[in-house]
């Protein structure tokens, strides 16, 4: 396969690939979470001129990466929405956390700057079920006083994949409006009451930046990369917060790994004055018993280079690296049960 070197940019395709070349045999793929996939590929490019070794990842969704991983056609699936310990292990399969960050609100109206606009839960909900339809609704002007507001219609914008980015938004307005959860729920794939679907945080940041007056939700690194207009929102405390670094780290900092089976954590609607209240974390899926051991081996060895040497490229695209306890908690996880046929440890 003739690999080229991996370039970014803020339109890439829902279905863009990372690819690293080199010379080693093993064919390394991996599918799943576009929420990632910005920091995955600056680690892939990081990657690519230090060893060499080939790397290969799909950015289609996190209900996509399941499947293939499920049905053993790709190395490692990625996931924002982490399986129950029941699920993984009816499954064969090895779940841990690789990298933290938050979800945000993204808007597209005339005269309005990141950061200007504010939401809580309630309203942000009532503007998904589209029973807010436009931009100088009571509701939304009571939140922000002060801020000129159109009467333009609102254009709601969604994913139209499976998305754990769709799982964690649609967690987050469970938590903060009966009615959602009543009429919608969380999944990575909802019937939408109103909008239009795009694929992958890369489609729902296209169609913000060419429709006046939508809104949708991406991963923050998709908001920053394409300069699309944020709004802030009221957290669980009642404190307006902004989508920071900071804000992020306060929600995680609630994550209790260590008694989470399976390393399942949900981190919406954290408690924290300073808590971004859509943070999430983005998982690995791998089997018990690799087909491919040596593509799973290899893979292994890639995860562990980025823990080891990817934080400062996570912050600086705002996500947050996993503590170093974790890090020790996941591989270990490794050495005890991802194994080869022979039933040894593919790392030690």
């Amino acid at each position: 396969m003739n690999f080229k070197p991996f370039v970014w940019t803020a339109l890439a395709a829902a279905a863009a690939v990372v690819a690293i070349a080199g010379a080693k045999a093993a064919d390394i793929s991996g599918a799943g979470a576009t929420f990632p996939y910005p920091i995955y590929a600056k680690w892939a490019d990081t990657y690519k001129k230090q060893t060499g070794n080939s790397l290969n990842y799909q950015s289609i969704g996190s209900g996509g990466g399941i499947k293939q991983i499920k049905a053993a056609t790709v190395t490692f699936g990625a996931s924002d929405k982490p399986l129950e310990a029941d699920e993984l292990s009816a499954s064969g399969l090895v779940q841990w956390p690789m990298v933290m960050g938050g979800i945000v609100p993204v808007v597209n109206l005339s005269g309005i700057a990141p950061g200007q606009l504010l939401f809580d839960g309630d309203t942000l909900a009532k503007i998904f079920l589209g029973s807010i339809t436009k931009w100088d609704d009571p509701a939304i002007k009571k939140l922000n006083p002060g801020v000129t507001l159109p009467s333009t219609a609102i254009a709601v914008v969604h994913r139209s994949d499976g998305s754990g980015t769709t799982f964690n938004f649609t967690d987050y307005l469970s938590k903060v409006s009966a009615d959602w959860k009543s009429k919608v729920g969380e999944n990575t794939s909802v019937q939408w009451p109103v909008g239009i679907g795009a694929k992958g945080n890369e489609g729902v940041s296209n169609n913000v930046m060419q429709t006046q007056g939508a809104i949708g939700y991406v991963e923050y690194a998709y908001a920053i990369q394409n300069k699309l207009v944020y709004a802030d929102l009221i957290n669980k405390e009642g404190k307006k917060v902004a989508p920071t670094m900071a804000s992020f780290q306060s929600a995680a900092a609630n994550a209790d790994w260590t008694h989470a089976p399976g390393f399942y954590q949900i981190l919406t609607d954290q408690p924290g004055a300073d808590s971004w209240p859509i943070t999430a974390a983005t998982f690995i899926l791998m089997p018990k018993q690799p087909k491919d051991p040596a593509a799973a081996a290899e893979a292994l060895k890639f995860f562990s280079w980025a823990y080891a040497n990817g934080g400062k490229m996570a912050e600086d695209l705002d996500y947050i690296p996993m503590p170093n306890s974790v890090v020790a908690l996941v591989k270990k996880t490794w050495a005890e049960e991802i194994k080869g046929s022979d039933g040894k440890a593919l790392v030690n």
